[in-house]
């Protein structure tokens, strides 16, 4: 009720519908066609991890938020694995979230390149040969150009910082991210970073 409250506050977020589980969520989304959708990870009958992987896989997905307790969690990778463009703690201030929901609405990835490196580094002993060799085999139909980028955003940096450590400018750089995306059939630049953490390339 309070996150409601909040919300209905800004005059450019109008909210549509709201769910008791994850279940509900994704019969509401079919109803409603949201654009961003938050979800908590403890939910009943369908947790928010399942109801991410439900949501993402829908023909037009929305844009997932998913809120958590915790900021260091396998749960939140397997999240962003499934497509959520991003996560916030629960004690995040309300303006935040409010800014968190524009963001991710333009098409933004909502974590920034310090927590996508904190990610990364949590699951840095939990990769598998086979995911390693799936994800290089991913990596190799990109071009040298498009590698350096996915590389680049492995490593958390943001358009900006690309543009300087590749000497292209902004607009290119985002050229080639949504380049990468398409090729690699991802949704947003955290998939991008893990996958190439998990090729070994960062």
């Amino acid at each position: 009720m309070g996150l409601g409250m909040l919300l209905a506050g800004d005059p450019e977020i109008e909210i549509v519908a709201e769910a008791a589980d994850g279940a509900e969520a994704v019969a509401a989304v079919r109803a409603h066609g949201p654009d961003v959708v938050l979800v908590d990870i403890r939910m009943p009958v369908m947790d928010g991890l399942a109801a991410t992987e439900r949501l993402r896989a829908l023909p037009e997905p929305p844009h997932v938020i998913v809120l958590t307790t915790f900021d260091a969690d396998e749960q939140i990778v397997r999240a962003l694995r499934a497509g959520a463009s991003g996560f916030l703690l629960k004690d995040t201030p309300p303006a935040e979230i409010v800014r968190a929901i524009h963001v991710v609405a333009s098409g933004e990835a909502l974590l920034s390149p310090a927590v996508t490196r904190r990610l990364i580094a949590h699951i840095a002993d939990d990769e598998t040969d086979a995911r390693r060799r799936a994800a290089a085999g991913q990596i190799a139909a990109l071009t040298d150009r498009e590698r350096d980028v996915a590389v680049a955003l492995g490593r958390g940096m943001t358009n900006a910082e690309i543009s300087r450590e590749l000497y292209m400018s902004v607009p290119t750089v985002k050229v080639h991210v949504s380049r990468t995306m398409a090729k690699l059939d991802l949704n947003n630049r955290v998939q991008v970073a893990l996958l190439v953490h998990d090729a070994g390339l960062a």
